[in-house]
């Protein structure tokens, strides 16, 4: 995606002014997923989280949705991994 002048000047990560996803990891307990699109699954052992590129999913138990907002969503627990479904172009 090519940035126009203003994003250039206040250089923006391309996070703020997409859709594209951004998926932050803190240790083994806690995630936040930035442009998301929807929930597709949850369920206390699996999450699947749509996104505007594909599809988010996670695995471990004891997951909670803890926070969710229309941009960005908070799942913690026990974290065992994490996959990453690309829609092709």
């Amino acid at each position: 995606m090519r940035k126009n002048r203003i994003e250039k000047i206040l250089e923006l990560p391309e996070e703020v002014y997409s859709n594209i996803p951004k998926l932050s990891i803190t240790g083994f307990n806690e995630i936040i997923l930035e442009n998301y699109k929807g929930i597709l699954e949850y369920e206390e052992f699996f999450a699947s989280i749509s996104t505007h590129i594909g599809i988010v999913n996670i695995n471990g138990f004891n997951l909670n949705l803890e926070k969710m907002t229309n941009d960005d969503i908070k799942i913690t627990g026990k974290i065992e991994s994490i996959e990453l479904d690309r829609i092709e172009d």
